[in-house]
C-alpha cells in the first residue's frame, strides 16, 4: 500500500515537473501547430490547414523581431509555402541570434475562404535543450574557473588533495544552488517589482553569508575532519567571485527558476571538476622532480594555464 501511494506521488511530481519545463512552448494562435528555427537564417511555421498563398508569400504580412529588442525589426528576404500551403518558411537576410527568443506577426490568415484571424507567436530552441544548454554552458563551455578565472583563491587553496578538492567542489555547489534560488526569488519578487535592483550585490552577498554560515554550521557538528580541511577557504566563499557571479549573471539574463536553477548547478559542478582535475595533477606533481623555483603554487598556476587552454577548445560550441 506504502509502495503505490509513493508511486503515484512520484508520477505527480514528474507530471508537474514536465509541465513546468514544457511551459512556453505551446502556441498562441490555434491555426499555427509549430514554430522552430530551421537553419541559422529561416524560421518555419506549419499551419493546421492550407493557407492562402498570395497573402502567405506577401513579405508586408509579417514582423519579426528578437524578444528582448521589440524596437528592432528582422528584414525577410524571402517567403516559401510548401507545395501543400501548411508550411511556411521565412528566410532573412542575416544570421538569426538562436539564443534569444524571436516574436512573429502575421497579419490575417486566411484558409479556404475563411480569415482566422491575425497571429502573434513566439519561436524558439526546444525548452528541453535550452534548460541543458545553460547547464552544459555553466559547466564546461564557459567554464569560471578555467574560462571566466573567477574563484581562484579558493580553487588554489582547496585543491591539493582529491579528498579535500571533493568535499569542497560538493560543499560549493550546494551553497551556490541555495543562494542562486533565494537571490532569484529575491530580485523577481523584491527588487526589481520596487525598482532596488540597485541593492542586488549588496543583497546577494548577504544572502551568500546566510549559505555559508549554515553549511558551517552543519559541517562543524557533522563532519569536523572535513570542516578542519577547509580551514579559512570555507569562510572566503562567502566572497567567491563565483558565488557572486551567478547571481548577477541570472539577473542580467532575466532567467526563470528553471534556468537559474541549471546555471548555479552547472557552474558548481563545473567548480567541482576543475577542483578534482587540479587536485588529481598536484597530487601527482608532489612525486614529479620539478624545479625548487617551481614547486608550491608557481607550478600550479602554469597547471592551471594548462588546463585553462583545454578548456578553450569547448568555446563557440553549440549543444542545441
Amino acid at each position: 500500500m506504502k509502495t503505490t501511494t509513493v508511486k503515484n506521488v512520484l508520477v505527480c511530481v514528474l507530471a508537474l515537473l514536465g509541465l513546468l519545463l514544457l511551459s512556453g512552448c505551446g502556441q498562441e494562435h490555434p491555426f499555427v501547430q509549430k514554430t522552430a528555427f530551421k537553419d541559422t537564417s529561416s524560421i518555419v511555421i506549419k499551419f493546421a490547414g492550407p493557407v492562402d498563398e498570395g497573402r502567405a508569400k506577401d513579405i508586408s504580412n509579417y514582423t519579426v523581431y528578437e524578444k528582448p529588442d521589440p524596437d528592432i525589426k528582422l528584414k525577410i528576404s524571402q517567403v516559401e509555402l510548401s507545395p501543400d500551403k501548411r508550411t511556411l518558411t521565412l528566410t532573412f537576410e542575416r544570421e538569426l541570434n538562436q539564443k534569444q527568443p524571436h516574436m512573429i506577426s502575421i497579419k490575417e490568415i486566411n484558409s479556404e475562404g475563411r480569415s482566422l484571424g491575425s497571429a502573434f507567436v513566439s519561436v524558439k530552441k526546444l525548452y528541453l535543450g535550452y534548460l541543458f544548454s545553460v547547464l552544459i554552458g555553466a559547466m564546461l563551455i564557459n567554464n569560471f574557473v578555467f574560462s571566466k578565472y573567477l574563484g581562484l583563491c579558493v580553487f588554489f587553496g582547496t585543491s591539493q588533495k582529491k579528498s579535500t578538492a571533493v568535499g569542497m567542489g560538493i560543499t560549493f555547489t550546494i551553497v551556490m544552488v541555495f543562494s542562486a534560488m533565494m537571490a532569484w526569488f529575491l530580485y523577481q519578487f523584491v527588487l526589481k517589482p520596487y525598482r532596488l535592483d540597485f541593492l542586488q550585490i549588496v543583497v546577494f552577498i548577504g544572502l551568500v553569508s546566510l549559505s555559508v554560515q549554515a553549511v558551517d554550521t552543519i559541517l562543524r557538528k557533522l563532519n569536523p575532519v572535513l570542516f578542519k580541511a577547509f580551514g579559512v577557504y570555507l569562510v572566503l566563499v562567502i566572497a567567491n567571485c563565483i558565488i557572486i557571479a551567478v547571481p548577477l549573471t541570472l539577473a542580467a539574463n532575466e532567467y526563470n527558476a528553471m534556468e537559474s536553477l541549471m546555471l548555479a548547478l552547472g557552474a558548481g559542478v563545473g567548480f567541482l571538476i576543475a577542483l578534482f582535475l587540479m587536485a588529481s595533477v598536484r597530487e601527482r606533481l608532489e612525486l614529479a622532480n620539478v624545479p625548487p623555483t617551481y614547486r608550491g603554487l608557481p607550478i600550479a598556476f602554469v597547471v592551471a594555464g594548462l588546463f585553462a587552454l583545454a578548456f578553450l577548445g569547448f568555446s563557440g560550441m553549440s549543444i542545441f
